[in-house]
């Protein structure tokens, strides 16, 4: 069972991540590359919120062939080019997680390889040997 670090001699998460996450012995890892708001039909929806759903329905795809699923995320890694596109990445991902909550980074970047992309996403993943 996956466990979340929580100190309480730190300032708590600001949101719903963990501070860290202990992976018991015996898991192994999954590493996916960062994902964009892109559809196998190459259509990028228009919103940050829009491709948020596509970046994680890419990772659940890449996991899915592992045999695993977005459960076993213990860290994610997000990227949004503005901080208005803060509370649409963050609506989506809170409303894809349940306790213990993965670690999680999420920094402001200046821009991806095509200027229509507004987020991207790359997470780790622990699951059954």
């Amino acid at each position: 069972m996956i466990t979340a670090l929580s100190p309480q001699d730190i300032h708590p998460p600001f949101a719903p991540y963990s501070h860290g996450i202990v992976v018991p012995p015996g898991q192994r890892l999954v590493l996916c590359s960062g994902q964009l708001g892109i559809a196998a039909d190459r259509t990028v929806p228009p919103d940050c919120a829009g491709q948020t759903k596509l970046c994680f329905e890419n990772i659940a795809a890449i996991l899915r062939e592992a045999g695993l699923g977005l459960e076993h995320i213990i860290r994610i890694n997000a990227y949004v080019t503005g901080r208005e596109h803060l509370p649409d990445y963050m609506g989506v991902r809170n409303a894809l997680f349940a306790a213990p909550y993965p670690a999680s980074t999420l920094m402001i970047v200046s821009g991806f390889a095509r200027p229509e992309f507004v987020v991207e996403i790359e997470v780790i993943a622990a699951g059954p040997a």
